[in-house]
């Protein structure tokens, strides 16, 4: 071999050394397979805080002090934040973790909270699914103004959270930093799972889809805790490795680890799990996650996904499936059920939690339609009750005399038809349909009567009631 090509060829694997210095896999050689770290607030020690890899879990000594194993797949380090203490934030993101690299230590610093965290409150935001700035500009004009309303409404310094359960953008992962900056703008703490439309395409499979994400958010499963209730973040939604195919999915890594993150949580402690497709009906492995439930007395599942609001009760497991911020894709003011644009709002007291569905731009007590026409020889009333669940009450008045319970049935809202029905409507994004539901309720009448008005109670005691005359 000549001196030239000696050179040359040795310039060449140098090279590749050092491009291989760079890599997760040196990283992981570099820092050894044990972590090791201190939770501390101010110069103390916290003692039996959850720190993970997503694979393991420990529990810190009475020191504060921790030391975990790290699977070869883990990373990043994270910890379940321990009620009574300030949530880990970055500009209101969600910043409890730390990335994973040559290191073999990482702490973690919290901040004890000013008052009781028994009693506070969570936003839940369900695909904002930003695909552009005319979007981006929507949510910054509607969504974020309606949320900073509401904080506003609970006082000095309130006690409330907000997660955002998947679809935060629509493949355009450079509008992250929109989602990001309506994020900090609301001023709340915010966590973030999953969404179909958050992942990578035509990087692999399932398990290089989440890259991106973790880059800006980081884990995409873990837990944390305030007050009495423990809450859970996962991804369940699988990609099959073909540029938008995926399924309902929890992943076997997420079982083992939710058995073991679980096992520290009291039966009837309040459970919080939220992620981004819903359980009841589109997970493929669902019964194997309800299994890990069993027991447990106070679950609540949180998800979107679906572009309407839905509410689905199962062996005691009550499954909270989301209107989204974004309606039918910013579209128009409804989601495709004719659940107005609007996200969930929560009240945790003790193990105990109350909700409601905040339409954007609307007062709380704004929690149906009501729609009259009249038909050959008799006027017809329907009544879209959008978070209607069983334990919800829907009574109805013709002339402000008592009629007595409203017939529910399965159907159409009827402005979704206006707005989505058919292949040219809605414009610029004609795939968004009405979708049929169940919290529709129907009565018939003579077209003599001059006056309706419906009166919802729902599950918690409180009424709504709205009329009009015909």
């Amino acid at each position: 071999m000549n001196r030239r090509l000696f050179i040359q060829n040795f310039s060449l694997l140098t090279t590749g050394m050092v491009v291989s210095l760079n890599t997760e896999a040196f990283s992981q050689l570099q820092r050894g397979n044990t972590i090791k770290g201190r939770v501390t607030s101010g110069k103390n020690g916290l003692a039996n805080v959850m720190v993970s890899d997503g694979y393991s879990l420990v529990l810190t000594d009475k020191k504060g002090n921790y030391k975990i194993k790290t699977n070869t797949e883990a990373t990043s380090i994270w910890l379940s934040t321990p009620a009574g203490y300030e949530f880990p934030t970055k500009a209101s993101i969600a910043s409890h973790y730390h990335v994973l690299g040559s290191r073999n230590e990482y702490n973690f610093e919290l901040k004890k909270l000013k008052k009781d965290d028994h009693h506070h409150h969570f936003i839940i935001w369900a695909d904002p699914q930003i695909k552009n700035k005319k979007d981006v500009a929507q949510m910054m004009e509607s969504a974020v103004p309606d949320v900073q309303e509401l904080v506003a409404t609970m006082g000095a310094d309130p006690l409330i959270h907000g997660i955002g359960v998947g679809d935060l953008v629509w493949d355009n992962h450079a509008l992250f930093a929109d989602y990001n900056a309506a994020v900090e703008k609301m001023n709340i703490p915010f966590f973030q799972a999953l969404g179909n439309h958050d992942m990578d395409y035509r990087m692999g499979g399932d398990e290089t889809s989440d890259r991106t994400f973790k880059e800006i958010y980081g884990p995409t499963y873990y837990s944390f805790n305030r007050g009495k209730a423990h809450y859970v973040v996962l991804d369940n939604v699988r990609y099959l490795g073909r540029e938008r195919e995926y399924d309902g999915f929890i992943s076997e890594n997420q079982l083992v680890w939710l058995q073991k993150d679980l096992e520290l949580v009291p039966k009837d402690q309040l459970l919080i799990i939220n992620l981004h497709i819903p359980v009841y009906n589109s997970v493929k492995n669902n019964a194997d996650f309800y299994a890990l439930l069993a027991g447990y007395k106070n679950v609540h599942i949180m998800s979107g996904h679906t572009h309407y609001n839905a509410n689905h009760i199962q062996d005691g497991i009550y499954e909270h499936n989301h209107g989204t911020v974004c309606g039918a894709w910013w579209t128009g003011p409804i989601c495709s059920d004719g659940t107005p644009r609007g996200y969930g709002v929560y009240e945790v007291s003790g193990n105990e939690l109350k909700w409601y569905y905040k339409s954007t731009g609307k007062d709380k007590q704004e929690q149906m339609s009501i729609y009259v026409d009249q038909l050959t020889n008799q006027t017809r009333l329907i009544a879209n009750v959008w978070n209607w669940d069983p334990e919800w009450k829907v009574v109805y008045f013709l002339d402000d005399k008592p009629m007595g319970v409203l017939e529910q049935q399965k159907g159409f809202d009827p402005l979704a038809l206006k707005l989505y029905l058919g292949d040219q409507l809605p414009v610029g994004r004609t795939f968004a349909e009405p979708q049929k539901m169940d919290h529709l309720f129907v009565a018939h009448f003579p077209p003599s009567l001059k006056k309706v008005s419906v009166l919802v109670t729902d599950r918690f005691g409180n009424e709504y009631r709205k009329e009009t005359m015909i």
